[in-house]
């Protein structure tokens, strides 16, 4: 059954760990650098629990994003649920709940993946999904090594114990113990568990790295330690309304020998099931689909903002900035396009058995297009939003100063248009485009799906090479020095 809203929020208060600024965060549905982020999460599950939208967004009591589908339709019915949700925070909220549900759904698609001569987790893995789906909680991940830090064997007299990745330290009745971090926890700080693990390929030494697992947020020894809140740092949701509702954050998760349940490991000691849960099973084309829905949805609200610029501009009907937003409305079809066509391309998983999920190849150039894609959106609304965006009032409170308010409305306005709500629109666009949560998004943006010397040499390896060096090596089969001048014509 799923959850409220409040049911949501109250799960929260746990004792969980997290630092901010140099001080523990006792409360984070209370604390101002969270607490807007936090309910703007309680407002996704109660549209999930009892709203319009319930029929869409949920099957069988659970969100649709952990169902495991068995048909093309199946894929059209859950991405219409994350249309649902991503819509709810104009594509802004990157890690909601339904993006590690559906690779939860992905593991129970594959199960098998899981076995291995080491450590059998397919059982746990199954378990995880059911857990998660009954209870409708928040999954959340860290599955990226913190930068710059390479095997300690590759160091001269370096050993085990020396290594700042998460690592398995010992094995106790009843589990393992791990130590070291892991970066990036998006969202991780609001979710009730976190996925522990790799995506990155690991050398066949690094067993004790070798290792996924999903613990609770209360977990002794378990911290997580915020970057700067830029939620936080918001003076109002007129002056910032989007970095004081949609900043998710993002925090370095650190394990000080925290103790986890042999029942919550999912791989253990194998580096090629710790990198293959991700690849071998449908859980990161799962990612996929729900991110490319996200993505378009953000690329409709970045062209509709432009569209009422320049119209508050007055420079809509000016052929240069039609032809501009004409652009930004072929990239809107470019990300639908790829969402629509990975699902029509859906492969089997498992020969059917673990249903379908949609075309790897299709799923997996998405990345490219949208790391490249995004910047350049962004530079065409600038573009189009002009100076105006800069020279605005400190504080929406400003038009409401006995003195400075008639200022401010006499020459911020613009013709037809109240000075309130232009400035209304220019803030919007400020928080979207040129602030320091804007310049997040276009960084998150560009590494959404990892770097791009990871996701480029991947295509080249998943890409169907074969059918396009087949169809060149046609041509040049088709004549030869010599031969008719006319051709052959078509083959």
């Amino acid at each position: 059954m799923t959850r409220s809203g409040q049911e949501y929020l109250e799960s929260l208060r746990d004792g969980r760990t997290i630092w901010l600024d140099g001080e523990r965060v006792e409360d984070i549905t209370l604390h101002p650098a969270f607490r807007n982020t936090a309910r703007s999460f309680a407002g996704l599950y109660d549209l999930a629990h009892d709203s319009a939208h319930t029929p869409v967004l949920t099957r069988d009591g659970a969100h649709l994003a952990y169902t495991v589908p068995r048909s093309y339709e199946d894929l059209v019915a859950r991405r219409r649920a994350y249309k649902v949700w991503a819509e709810a925070s104009f594509g802004f909220l990157g890690r909601t709940p339904d993006y590690m549900a559906s690779g939860a759904a992905g593991f129970a698609a594959a199960p098998g993946v899981f076995t291995t001569d080491t450590f059998d987790g397919a059982a746990n893995a199954l378990a995880f999904h059911r857990r998660l789906a009954g209870g409708d909680l928040f999954p959340t991940f860290t599955i990226t090594n913190p930068q710059g830090a390479p095997s300690p064997y590759d160091a001269a007299g370096g050993t085990a114990q020396d290594d700042p990745v998460v690592r398995v330290v010992a094995e106790k009745d009843g589990g393992i113990v791990v130590r070291g971090a892991k970066m990036i926890g998006t969202a991780a700080v609001f979710g009730n568990e976190v996925v522990v693990g790799t995506i990155e390929p690991l050398a066949p030494r690094d067993v004790d790295r070798a290792v996924c697992f999903s613990i609770p947020l209360d977990t002794p020894g378990l911290s997580l330690i915020s970057r700067v809140s830029y939620e936080g740092a918001a003076r109002s949701v007129f002056d910032n309304p989007l970095s004081s509702r949609f900043d998710e954050n993002d925090t370095l998760l650190v394990c000080d020998d925290v103790f986890v349940p042999w029942e919550s490991v999912l791989t253990y000691r194998n580096v090629d099931a710790s990198f293959g849960m991700w690849w071998r099973t449908p859980a990161y084309v799962n990612f996929v689909h729900q991110a490319a829905t996200r993505f378009w949805t953000k690329l409709e609200f970045l062209s509709g903002l432009a569209i009422l610029l320049t119209k508050s501009n007055g420079t809509h009907q000016l052929p240069p900035v039609t032809q501009a937003v004409g652009r930004l409305l072929g990239m809107v079809a470019q990300a639908k396009a790829f969402v629509l066509a990975a699902e029509a391309s859906y492969e089997e998983v498992d020969e059917g058995r673990g249903g379908v999920m949609p075309g790897k190849d299709i799923s997996l150039a998405q990345r490219i297009m949208a790391g490249e894609l995004y910047p350049r959106a962004v530079q065409e609304i600038k573009l189009l939003a002009g100076g105006g965006v800069i020279q605005l009032p400190a504080s929406g409170e400003d038009l409401l100063h006995p003195e400075l308010g008639p200022l401010v409305r006499r020459y911020t306005g613009a013709a037809g248009r109240p000075a309130e709500d232009r400035v209304k629109l220019l803030k919007l666009a400020w928080d979207a485009l040129g602030s320091e949560f804007a310049s997040r998004h276009d960084q998150y943006e560009r590494f959404y799906h990892g770097a791009p010397h990871v996701y480029l040499t991947q295509q080249a390896w998943e890409g169907d090479t074969a059918s396009c060096e087949r169809l060149a090596q046609s041509c040049l089969d088709g004549y030869a020095l010599g031969g008719d001048p006319e051709g052959t014509g078509p083959r």
